[in-house]
């Protein structure tokens, strides 16, 4: 799933009554073997280290074949030590290795040094052995348009879509029926084993949000602290989440055109923002005939904009390549942001892979075309922008070739107190999304960054969600509100300029949403 939108906002008795309950106390699979660290450090987090951990394949029979998980950490420094922190950026498909050195190096360095930081790459993903790749170049340039204006069109995407997932089948049928979130939060219990401790902290963005509940689910005596970052939807895991998504992102690339308009000084493409909308599509159309630079048709276009539904930061650069485009017909930038965002958003052949295997094995899918065809044209009526482009991303989910699971009730009255954070405009994991988890996790409290549209709001730049992570981190306090949803509400994060340097690439820093990549 992508991410999705704010029409999902199931009551948690619906909820319940619509998913699978998982046994609260969770046994571990197999006792897990001490960790070896070596240095891995680089130039940006140069105290990293690494270590790898066996796991079994499948946790209902731990003697079985074994594969590998690979981890990362910083090390604590301080005399007060609390324990080892998981982090994990989403996904699913998302590497969490670099993740922890992001995090230790953007916390506060007094509260980071109380904790070990532990990122992982979860089974399948990254370092992790053996890596899923399904279909390598899959989404190598050009593809066919997105939206299926011929039914030539639509079965040249289907075609893709069921052969992706033939293949998937063909080259890790061993695999593929152990890649799910169960399956990983397993792991994760194995990885606090290793670590000799008897709880864990956890910070979630995004996916990893969701990985972080079924964990406190099947393990809630195992938690410390939790922090959930851009809340996933439990409500409606994976098809509804990701039908609900295409109506936010739609808003959030209406909202970049009104911040487009808001600055014609800069990009000379009026001060109407329905008007600039139509130019973007007029360019999506001209694309679909003669992709830029040979490399981005409609589609290609779609997958770079995309990524500013995730985080404004790159609003600038996508802006500057509009204007490029239209104004001069100078595609330069355009290919050069497509270089830069564009490829970033599918995080590889092994991100996407990954991402299928276990959205797909995760729960049910509508089988066969029909319901997909009717859905996705009833939205893009709607909100054309990412309706068809995520369709397709998700299609190889009604064939996939393994048993489905149920997703998991995530209702919990067993924790310590929770620490929730969400925009009120993410398109990813829309704002409904962390109200109905706010419910269901009975000692949560809601922190709400009002007007914010990005995903993965703390530890970038917003002083005010900082100082609560900060509070939770260091000694377990949380913010109870008195009245209403929200126990405590922040300001948005002021929105960008233009570039003073017209045409500029887009950023390449390390950067917590690069962390993240732009699924879920």
């Amino acid at each position: 799933m992508r991410t999705r939108a704010a029409v999902l906002c199931a009551a948690a008795a619906v909820l319940a009554g619509s998913v699978t309950a998982v046994p609260a106390h969770g046994a571990s699979a197999a006792p897990a073997p001490r960790l070896a660290w070596k240095k891995c450090g680089t130039s940006d987090y140069p105290t990293l280290q690494c270590a790898s951990l066996k796991v079994p394949l499948d946790h209902a029979h731990p003697q079985g074949r074994r594969i590998t998980l690979a981890l990362s950490r910083v090390k604590h420094t301080a005399k007060t030590f609390q324990g080892p922190l998981l982090v994990n950026p989403g996904g699913p498909g998302g590497s969490g290795l670099r993740l922890a050195g992001f995090v230790a190096s953007a916390l506060p360095r007094s509260v980071a040094a109380q904790y070990d930081v532990i990122g992982f790459d979860p089974r399948g993903v990254g370092r992790s052995t053996p890596a899923l790749d399904c279909v390598p170049g899959h989404f190598k340039a050009v593809r066919p348009d997105t939206v299926p204006a011929t039914p030539a069109l639509e079965r040249t995407n289907l075609a893709r879509a069921k052969a992706f997932a033939a293949a998937c089948g063909r080259r890790h049928a061993d695999l593929l029926p152990y890649i799910d979130t169960v399956s990983a939060v397993r792991d994760m219990d194995l990885i606090r084993a290793a670590l000799g401790a008897s709880k864990i902290n956890y910070f979630g963005y995004s996916y990893g949000t969701y990985l972080g509940a079924v964990y406190a689910k099947l393990f809630p005596q195992r938690i410390r602290r939790l922090v959930l970052d851009s809340v996933v939807d439990p409500a409606g895991v994976w098809y509804a989440d990701n039908l609900g998504q295409d109506y936010a992102f739609n808003d959030r690339h209406r909202a970049l055109m009104a911040w487009i308009a808001r600055y014609d000084s800069a990009y000379h493409l009026g001060r109407d923002p329905e008007k600039i909308e139509t130019r973007w599509y007029a360019m999506r159309a001209a694309l679909a005939k003669k992709p830029a630079g040979g490399k981005v048709g409609a589609a290609e276009l779609e997958d770079t904009f995309i990524p500013g539904g995730y985080y404004n930061g790159y609003w600038p650069y996508l802006a500057e390549a509009f204007a490029a485009y239209v104004r001069d017909r100078n595609a330069g930038p355009l290919v050069q942001v497509w270089k830069n965002l564009g490829a970033v958003n599918h995080s590889g052949d092994n991100g996407y892979s990954v991402y299928a295997a276990v959205q797909c094995r995760d729960t049910s899918w509508p089988g066969g075309w029909n319901r997909w065809h009717s859905d996705t044209w009833t939205v893009y009526g709607k909100a054309p922008f990412m309706a068809w482009n995520n369709a397709w991303y998700n299609a190889p989910c009604a064939y996939w070739p393994t048993a489905r699971r149920r997703p998991v009730d995530i209702a919990n009255t067993g924790l310590p107190p929770v620490l929730l954070f969400q925009a009120t405009d993410d398109a990813a994991t829309p704002y409904p999304g962390g109200v109905t988890v706010h419910r269901l996790l009975a000692r949560s409290s809601l922190v709400v960054e009002a007007g914010g549209g990005n995903h993965g709001v703390t530890l970038s730049d917003n002083a005010c969600l900082d100082r609560y992570l900060t509070a939770y981190l260091k000694n377990g306090r949380v913010p109870r509100g008195s009245a209403g949803v929200a126990d405590a509400v922040c300001a948005k994060s002021p929105d960008p300029k233009p570039l003073a340097v017209k045409a500029a690439p887009a950023p390449r820093g390390e950067t917590l949403h690069e962390l993240l990549g732009f699924r879920r």
